[in-house]
C-alpha cells in the first residue's frame, strides 16, 4: 500500500510533480502554500481536496506518511526535521537549504531516524543515459576509473525565472543557476565517479536584473551564469559552464563528457555515446550510440520551466519510490532507491556550492570543507522537531 503524500510548495515543480505521483499510484492528501490563496489556487487546479498555509496542518495529518518538500529553501530544514521527528518519510528538493547549517540539521535528523526515507531530489541519477554511463564507467569501457582525466559539463538554459517575482529570483533565498542546476552537476559527478571535490574555483554572476514581468522596485539578484572547476581527490578535473542566455527562452541543452585513458563517454540530452581509442584505425573510428532516449512522457510539460530531462529523471525516481513501498503493506525496502541522493550527499553538495560562491568572491581556489558547528545532541534536534506540538 502506497503512503499518502503531502506536498509543500506551489511552484512549477509542484505542477509537474503531482501528475507524476498520481501516474505512479500515489494519492495526494494535502498541499501547502506560502499563502492560503496560493495553496487554494494550486489545490483547485490539481484537484487536491485539502490545502493550507500552515506547515503543521499537513504534517499532523494521519493520512500523510510521505512529504515532498519543493518550496522555498529556507523552509527545507524546518519541515524535514519536523517530518522525520513525527515519523514521516521525506523527499526534499535541492538545494537542501540556504547553508550548511540547514543541511547539517537535516542530516542529524535523518541519522536519528534511519528507518525513514530521507532523500534529496537529484533526479539526474535516475535518467537512463546516466545509469548506463555509470555502468560503462564501472566496467572500465573507457579505462579504469582512477584514470579518468576530465569531465566537461555544459548546460544552456532557457529562462530561469518565473513570470512573477519569487524566491527563485533572489540569491539570498536560494535562487539562481548555481543552486538550481549546479547542484545537480556536483551530485552527478560524485554519483558517476565515486569521488568528492577537494577544491574548487568559480565565477558566479547575475547578468539579468529585470524581465518583462519582474521589474520596478524588485530586481533579480539570483545568478544566471556560473562557471566553475572542481578538482577531485584523485586529481580528476571537472569543468562546468551553466548559463541562461540562449534565445528563445525555452531553449535547453545539456552535455556531459567524461574522458578516460581509452576513450570517452558523452551524454547529449538523454542519449549516451561512446568513443573508443583505436590506434590501428584512427580514421574510421567514430562515436557509437550506447543508449538512445525514445521514451515519451504521459503528460504535457510544455508550460513548465523544468527541462524534460529532469522531469524524466524525476519520473524514474518516483517509480523507484513506488517499488520501495510496494513490497508489502506498511513497509518499505531501500533497494530500489539505493541510487538516490541521501541527506549526507546533499550536505556535500551544499559544501561545494558554498566553496564556489566564496571562490567567486575572492577570485581564488577554495578548499571544500564540511563544517560541523551546528548542535548535534538528540535533545536539541527533538526540540526542533517537536515545535509543532508545543
Amino acid at each position: 500500500m502506497l503512503p499518502g503524500v503531502g506536498v509543500f510548495g506551489t511552484g512549477a515543480i509542484t505542477k509537474v510533480l503531482v501528475p507524476i505521483l498520481r501516474e505512479k499510484g500515489f494519492e495526494i492528501k494535502a498541499v501547502w502554500g506560502r499563502t492560503l490563496r496560493e495553496s487554494e489556487e494550486v489545490a483547485t487546479s490539481l484537484n487536491i481536496s485539502f490545502y493550507t498555509n500552515k506547515i503543521d496542518d499537513v504534517l499532523l495529518r494521519k493520512d500523510v506518511d510521505l512529504v515532498f518538500i519543493v518550496c522555498q529553501p529556507y523552509l527545507h530544514a524546518e519541515i524535514s526535521v519536523k517530518a522525520l521527528g513525527i515519523g514521516k518519510h521525506v523527499v526534499c528538493d535541492k538545494p537542501m537549504g540556504l547553508n550548511q547549517s540547514d543541511a547539517m540539521k537535516m542530516v542529524r535528523a535523518s541519522q536519528y531516524y534511519p528507518t525513514l526515507i530521507s532523500l534529496v531530489n537529484h533526479s539526474l541519477r535516475f535518467l537512463p543515459a546516466f545509469t548506463h554511463m555509470k555502468r560503462c564507467l564501472n566496467e572500465g569501457l573507457i579505462g579504469p576509473l582512477n584514470e579518468i582525466s576530465l569531465v566537461d559539463v555544459r548546460v544552456q538554459l532557457g529562462s530561469l525565472f518565473p513570470e512573477k517575482f519569487d524566491w527563485m529570483c533572489d540569491a539570498a533565498m536560494g535562487g539562481g543557476a548555481l543552486n538550481l542546476v549546479g547542484s545537480h552537476v556536483v551530485d552527478l559527478v560524485s554519483f558517476l565517479l565515486h569521488q568528492h571535490a577537494v577544491r574548487v574555483h568559480g565565477v558566479v554572476k547575475a547578468y539579468t536584473k529585470t524581465t518583462n514581468n519582474v521589474n520596478g522596485i524588485r530586481q533579480i539578484s539570483a545568478p544566471d551564469f556560473c562557471n566553475f572547476q572542481m578538482e577531485l581527490a584523485n586529481s580528476t578535473l571537472i569543468t562546468t559552464s551553466i548559463h541562461s542566455h540562449t534565445v528563445p527562452a525555452k531553449t535547453f541543452s545539456q552535455e556531459v563528457l567524461i574522458c578516460g585513458s581509452q576513450g570517452h563517454l558523452v551524454v547529449r540530452g538523454g542519449d549516451l555515446f561512446i568513443f573508443k581509442n583505436k590506434p590501428d584505425a584512427p580514421q574510421t573510428v567514430k562515436e557509437e550510440a550506447v543508449y538512445v532516449d525514445v521514451q515519451d512522457l504521459h503528460f504535457a510539460t510544455s508550460d513548465s520551466l523544468l527541462p524534460r530531462l529532469y522531469i524524466k529523471g524525476l519520473c524514474k525516481m518516483i517509480g523507484a519510490l513506488k517499488e520501495s513501498f510496494a513490497v508489502k503493506e506498511s513497509s518499505w525496502v531501500k533497494e530500489p532507491v539505493q541510487a538516490a541522493a541521501t541527506f549526507e550527499d546533499g550536505l556535500y553538495v551544499q559544501a561545494v556550492l558554498e566553496a564556489v560562491r566564496k571562490s567567486s568572491e575572492t577570485k581564488a581556489w577554495q578548499r571544500v570543507q564540511i563544517t560541523s558547528d551546528t548542535p548535534s545532541n538528540h535533545d536539541q534536534i527533538m526540540r526542533f522537531a517537536r515545535m509543532s506540538t508545543m
